[in-house]
């Protein structure tokens, strides 16, 4: 039950009421059975899109992926994509996607459409900001908007409000990210604002369904985010009351990475062992190969992450290890590498950059052509090599369809 605080901030005594609290509502209630439902099999979007699991979202961060147009991203394959609550609401604000009923007409986009919270920017803009004040309360997080000298308070109902505006697939409740660093106190402290902040978001978005008479079918997902830190008991937790608040998902919240930069599969494997076996599982910001098939192979299902598209534009493409898409093996150990063309030995190289690719890159184009474009600084450059990187993430995608159907 955890002891009393004998001394301590009102906030120690706030968080130690709280777990009293929630053991016993814990103890006296009936919690989902995580083996009641099967796994899910698409991603439903509110057009009527049924994209197959497990998928991969690459991160258009203010509504375009650099180098491409909507085009160029449709024809890599690639099912949807992610957007951030957090800059386009700052830019270009509620009027103008408003005006375009949805981000997806705004950018001419008919796949899927994710819209996170906001939730990272509260770690990465306002926490990093405020090294010596806390900017985040229970009410909110207090920004400074990049570039800018005005300030804004985000809060869930701020989130909320403008992903219904965004119109995309899956809304994401507002969390507060727990820092790598913080004590057990803080730990707690980021999972109890998380909490009142998705209950909060869970009340707003209801209403925002029955308000414009949604039916089960047109609304889009509810996702709730876990926090916790590395505390595996915490993260048993929030699991478990997020849960019990209802959402169609969880996603797992805060850095993926231990202190030696390894990937953290204990937490992902905590999250999804306490929770009902028909929640989407979103490995939020997960992007590395290797980690999105241990994951897959836990059974989560949603991928996001700037990695593919921002390598690409250093230079940094991703290729399979085998002669042809149908000799892939993701089960082997080292099954890709990476291939940077700005070595001399690339000047005469008339091969392409992957024989397991069948993107615009690989088809047309040779290594010698795309170091060539690199060297001139041309755009181009990124553009193709962008292209590549998101048909490799959309081949692992194809690659790992029957390893999750058959978990």
């Amino acid at each position: 039950m955890g002891s009393i605080p004998a001394s301590g901030t009102p906030g120690d005594w706030r968080n130690w009421l709280a777990r009293m609290v929630w053991d016993h509502e814990a103890a006296s209630s009936n919690l989902v059975s995580p083996t009641l439902f099967m796994k899910p099999t698409h991603f439903k979007t509110i057009t009527g899109l049924q994209i197959p699991l497990p998928v991969f979202f690459p991160d258009a961060t203010r509504a375009v992926l650099k180098t491409l147009d909507s085009t160029d991203i449709a024809n890599t394959k690639t099912p949807g994509i992610l957007v951030n609550t957090f800059h386009l609401n700052n830019f270009p604000g509620t009027s103008v996607i408003k005006k375009h009923n949805g981000v997806r007409n705004f950018m001419s986009w008919n796949g899927g459409v994710i819209s996170d919270s906001g939730g990272f920017q509260v770690m990465s803009l306002a926490k990093s900001a405020n090294s010596k004040k806390n900017p985040v309360t229970d009410e909110g997080v207090n920004f400074k908007i990049p570039g800018t000298s005005k300030k804004i308070l985000f809060t869930p109902k701020t989130s909320i409000d403008f992903q219904m505006v965004l119109k995309t697939d899956m809304v994401v409740v507002l969390d507060d990210f727990t820092d790598l660093d913080a004590n057990p106190s803080k730990e707690r402290e980021t999972v109890e604002r998380t909490i009142l902040w998705a209950k909060e978001s869970k009340k707003i978005f209801d209403q925002h369904c029955l308000r414009s008479n949604l039916e089960p079918e047109q609304q889009p997902y509810l996702l709730g985010v876990v926090q916790g830190g590395y505390n595996l008991e915490l993260r048993k937790e929030c699991t478990e009351r997020l849960v019990e608040i209802g959402f169609d998902g969880l996603g797992y919240g805060g850095w993926p990475q231990n202190i030696d930069k390894s990937f953290n599969f204990e937490i992902p494997k905590v999250i999804g062992q306490n929770c009902p076996n028909d929640y989407l599982l979103y490995g939020l910001g997960v992007g590395k190969p290797q980690d999105i098939v241990g994951m897959v192979k836990m059974g989560w299902n949603i991928f996001d992450c700037v990695l593919p598209t921002r390598d690409a534009r250093h230079q940094r493409l991703y290729v399979y290890n085998a002669d042809s898409i149908n000799k892939i093996d993701i089960q082997s150990k080292n099954f890709y590498t990476y291939f940077t063309p700005n070595k001399e030995i690339y000047a005469h190289d008339t091969n392409p950059v992957s024989t397991a690719c069948d993107c615009l890159l690989c088809t047309h184009y040779n290594r010698s052509y795309l170091r060539h474009l690199f060297q001139i600084g041309d755009m181009t450059a990124g553009r193709l090599a962008t292209i590549h990187n998101l048909r490799f993430y959309s081949l692992l995608m194809e690659k790992l369809r029957p390893i999750y159907e058959n978990l």
